[in-house]
């Protein structure tokens, strides 16, 4: 999953980005998208890695990807912007940085410290920009369809549709509240829409307030933390053994990344199956509501195709009776059809006649 981090100039973003994925950035030269692979933690591995001594061991990932910032007000900016779209609507889920703290050494945007507004003013821009496409869009559709086409049906379709989506974004409302089937976003798909993406806020606040400092509450927004950036970067640059000493003296209980990832599949809504063997321990990443078929494939087309059962337990009764040995001694172990629904942590083993 690629999710992008995207923000006003100076709201700390970048330092963010930096302290999730441990890639350097300096938030004054960066002029193109950053792009980082994280490791996704879960501690589930830890213990199934020393069960069966694997000789390999392989972890979800996410793509980060930092967008810089620049001044929409700026027509320089404004060009910039436009040019970075096709990134943004790339990502999966969106993530908006927002300043709320002061600093001696780092001006404020504008001129101003007001998170709620740095969002709203995004918000508006990312608004904008899928106006922009529907509305060219619904010009071009009413003009071939003035004359008689092979896909005169399926263009008249489509227009009745976005006319729908121009209406909504013209008031505001994000495209997701707007394409409600599979079908209408099907027909969309191809142009990526920014206002159709799950979208999560970080508030960036100064460290004397990241043990106490309130998510920001804002519309349209399906996860909202509120995190120091600066801190969480210093504590990224720590050696890994003296980070939690660290984060306890400071009232913390985990660092960015392991909350900015939750709060990624959360807004996403998806979770992790597991597989262990003495080959391979891995952590797979499916969408909630996903069927034992579904991750199965995951795994490979074929295990699908000829899928037969799934035996399934989960981690924490394979956790309480120490192995899978003990879990299927204490009836633990369930086979498992195609129409299962897999759980967050489920271990599976898929029997196929491939």
């Amino acid at each position: 999953m690629k999710v992008a981090f995207i923000g006003p100039p100076k709201s700390g973003k970048s330092t963010l980005f930096s302290a999730a994925t441990g890639h350097a950035v300096d938030p004054f030269a960066a002029h193109e998208p950053i792009h980082a692979v994280v490791r996704v933690p879960d501690p589930r591995l830890t213990y199934l890695t020393e069960l069966c001594q694997p000789k390999k061991v392989t972890e979800a990932t996410l793509e980060f990807v930092d967008i810089p910032g620049f001044a929409f007000d700026d027509p320089k900016g404004r060009d910039t912007w436009r040019k970075l779209l096709p990134t943004v609507r790339q990502a999966e889920l969106l993530v908006v940085v927002v300043r709320d703290f002061q600093s001696a050494s780092v001006e404020p945007f504008r001129g101003r410290v007001d998170a709620t507004a740095d969002f709203s003013a995004m918000w508006e821009e990312l608004i904008f920009a899928d106006l922009d496409t529907v509305t060219t869009r619904v010009e071009r559709l009413e003009k071939s369809l003035k004359k008689p086409t092979k896909t005169h049906e399926q263009e008249k379709r489509e227009l009745t549709l976005l006319i729908k989506c121009r209406d909504a974004l013209e008031g505001g409302k994000p495209l997701s509240t707007v394409l409600t089937s599979e079908d209408e976003r099907r027909m969309v798909a191809s142009f990526s829409f920014v206002t159709e993406k799950p979208l999560a806020c970080v508030r960036n606040v100064s460290d004397d307030q990241m043990s106490t400092a309130q998510p920001l509450h804002v519309e349209h927004s399906v996860a909202s933390l509120a995190m120091c950036a600066s801190f969480e970067a210093e504590i990224a640059s720590l050696e890994p053994d003296d980070r939690p000493a660290f984060l306890a003296e400071m009232g913390l209980k985990e660092p960015a990344r392991d909350r900015l990832i939750r709060a990624c599949y959360d807004a996403c809504g998806l979770i992790s199956f597991l597989t262990m063997g003495a080959d391979e321990v891995r952590a797979w990443t499916v969408a909630k509501g996903s069927t034992a078929v579904d991750a199965a494939s995951k795994i490979h087309t074929d295990l699908a195709r000829g899928f037969v059962r799934a035996e399934t337990v989960s981690y924490a009764d394979l956790f309480s009776n120490k192995d899978m040995r003990g879990a299927k001694a204490a009836g633990k172990v369930r086979k498992e059809g195609k129409t299962y629904l897999v759980a967050d942590g489920d271990i599976m083993n898929i029997l196929a006649n491939t």
